[in-house]
Formats: structure tokens, C-alpha cells, sequence
């Protein structure tokens, strides 16, 4: 019917048609552009591409698959030995205030203690890792709508940055408690205790302090969100990444 209309308005536009050749040349670009406006699928004002028409719905229910999938993989590459610790993108170092206590033992030749104490943290986060599964996907449950479709618009990360946005907190508050049993388990707080123990015996030295939960879990999940927004991007962008039906729909239209 409006294309009809369309073609009408047209045939009527070109009755009136100025007879100079530049006006003409004026008069049909506007005229293209007022169809393209108005006629669907004939421009961007036509509103009937796919992805406009899906609904918000099917956004919502495509975003958290996305995310529960690609959180999936995310916590299947970082929560395994060495997922942290061999990924020079997320491997967390001591933190700065005991990178001078490990240079410093390494002048004396005692770095060892030092050096493991780094890798206990990264076991730590590699331990903690698969336990914020669940809790990453109550978050996802909880997006609204209106929040699917701004994501689903947005850039490749928009999901991640939300999540960043909205969760760190939260997220940090649930996770410190499987961080700090994880960093007792692996030995990592009298590690560190030896540590600062051992440096004091060399002369001269500054006192330090460093809080080892707050740095891994900080590190932590600066990690699994580094991951979280390649998995966003490779499902956006790579239809072999596209695992399931919802997946296909949604993503497949963009």
C-alpha cells in the first residue's frame, strides 16, 4: 500500500518537474530521499529490517544466552591451572607496594619466596573463577528489556561494560569470600607473611603493606571481564560462535 503511494507521489513529483536541468537534478534528489524515508525497506527510515523487527524479546532472550554461553567458556579458560597465571593478558602480578619487596630480594638472591607467592595468587583467582558462574548468571537473569535492547544496539562490549557498570560491587562482595578461602587454601597469606618476614632481615628496608585480597580479586575479575567482552565480540561477529538456535536468530540478523 505505501509503496503504491509512493509510486503515485512520483508520477505526480515528476508533473511538476522544474524545467532548468539543475533544478531537476535538485528537486529528484529530494524526492529520492523523502522516498527513502517513507517507502519500507528502501532506506533507513524504513524501518523493516530484521533486526527491527525482532522484538524485545527475543533480544532479551538472545543476549542472555550470549552471555551465559560465553560465560561458559570464559570461566572453562581462565578457571584451570595455569588459566591466570600462564595468560600474559591476566596473569596478576604481586602488587606494587611487594614488587619492591620482590626486587629486593632478588638483589640478595631470595626472590623465590616472592615469586611464589605471585603464582598462589593466580591459583587463587584460577580457584575462585568456576564459583562466579552462578552468580554472573543471576545477573544476566535480572537484565530488563529496555537494558537487552540498549546493549543489543550497542557497541561489541556493551553487554561486559554493563555488567562492569552495574555488578563490580556486588560481584566483588560475593567473591572476596571464595578468594580469601582459596588464597588460605593454596597458602598464599603465609607465604606472605614469610615473605615480609624474611625481608625485614635485610638492612635498611622500608616497611610495606599490601592487601592480597583486594588485589586478586580486583585482578580477578578484571580478568574474567577481559574475556567476558572477546566471547560479547566473537558471538556478534562469528557465526561459528553461534551455538544455538536463539543465538542464530537474534545475532544472525544484525
Amino acid at each position: 500500500m505505501r509503496t503504491s503511494i509512493a509510486i503515485l507521489f512520483l508520477a505526480m513529483s515528476l508533473a511538476l518537474l522544474p524545467a532548468d536541468a539543475q533544478a531537476q537534478n535538485k528537486f529528484m534528489d529530494s524526492l529520492k530521499g523523502a522516498i527513502d524515508k517513507g517507502v519500507p525497506g528502501t532506506g533507513a527510515g524504513g524501518g523493516s529490517g530484521t533486526a527491527a523487527a525482532l522484538s524485545n524479546s527475543d533480544i532479551a532472550a538472545g543476549l542472555r544466552d550470549a552471555l551465559k554461553v560465553g560465560f561458559e567458556r570464559v570461566v572453562q579458560t581462565v578457571g584451570k591451572t595455569d588459566g591466570y597465571n600462564a595468560d600474559p593478558d591476566i596473569h596478576i602480578p604481586l602488587p606494587p607496594s611487594l614488587q619492591n619487596v620482590q626486587s629486593t630480594l632478588r638483589r640478595v638472591g631470595l626472590s623465590k619466596m616472592a615469586d611464589d607467592l605471585e603464582l598462589k595468587l593466580n591459583r587463587a583467582a584460577e580457584a575462585a573463577a568456576p564459583k562466579t558462574k552462578q552468580i554472573i548468571w543471576d545477573a544476566i537473569t535480572k537484565l530488563t528489556l529496555d537494558d537487552a535492547r540498549a546493549i543489543y544496539d550497542g557497541p561489541d562490549d556493551a553487554a561486559t561494560q554493563y555488567f562492569k557498570k552495574t555488578s563490580s560491587d556486588d560481584l566483588k562482595g560475593v567473591i572476596r569470600p571464595v578468594v580469601d578461602q582459596a588464597l588460605n587454601e593454596v597458602g598464599a597469606i603465609a607465604s606472605y607473611d614469610q615473605l615480609i618476614a624474611r625481608y625485614k632481615t635485610v638492612p635498611f628496608v622500608p616497611d610495606v603493606k599490601a592487601n592480597l585480597s583486594d588485589h586478586t580479586v580486583d585482578l580477578a575479575l578484571k580478568g574474567l571481564f577481559h574475556y567476558l567482552a572477546k566471547e560479547e565480540a566473537e558471538i556478534r561477529n562469528n557465526p561459528v560462535k553461534r551455538t544455538t538456535e536463539i543465538l542464530t536468530k537474534v545475532f544472525g540478523q544484525k
